[in-house]
């Protein structure tokens, strides 16, 4: 049995065949040497032992200042809560958040900032940002992960740099 293809179907046949090639060859450049991964530039943990050692176990969770000057806030997202419950961070100040889930896909979310990040199961979401002025923030899952999702948020207060140094004499030193 032979096909008979009219030659304006042949014709647009090739330029959708042509059009897939182009879009799917463009896809796989730009995560080859775009630079496209997950968050955390792939830095693998395992959820299961994250209580256990680490810097995810449960009295290294929260607000540190570094050295530099700089703070570094590690977070637990897990069902239905980020942990610790409540951070307070200074205005105007590099933070790094580092986040790991002990359980499913969340997302971490603050309204009126730019804190937004995917938080995936095995591996640690980093995100940098610094808040321009004092004031309290929810910080909300954005991806639903199970019926007490709506219950999932914590609250980040950011206080003025004063307030800041006053309360940790020792940061930036």
């Amino acid at each position: 049995m032979a096909f008979h293809i009219h030659p304006l179907e042949r014709k647009w046949l090739y330029a959708a065949s042509a059009a897939i090639a182009i879009f799917l060859a463009s896809i796989l450049l730009t995560a080859l040497f775009g630079g496209i991964h997950p968050p955390g530039h792939m830095e693998i943990i395992d959820s299961a032992r994250l209580h256990l050692d680490g810097e995810f176990m449960e009295d290294k969770l929260g607000v540190r200042t570094e050295p530099d000057g700089s703070v570094r806030v590690t977070l637990v997202a897990a069902r239905y809560g980020f942990f610790p419950r409540e951070i307070q961070v200074p205005a105007g100040t590099p933070i790094t958040f580092r986040i790991a889930s002990a359980d499913v896909l969340h997302g971490m979310h603050a309204p009126m900032t730019n804190l937004s990040t995917m938080v995936v199961p095995g591996y640690v979401s980093t995100v940098t940002t610094a808040f321009p002025k004092p004031g309290e923030y929810p910080m909300l899952c954005n991806e639903f992960c199970g019926m007490g999702h709506d219950h999932m948020w914590s609250k980040m207060t950011v206080v003025s740099k004063e307030s800041w140094t006053l309360a940790h004499p020792s940061a930036g030193r």
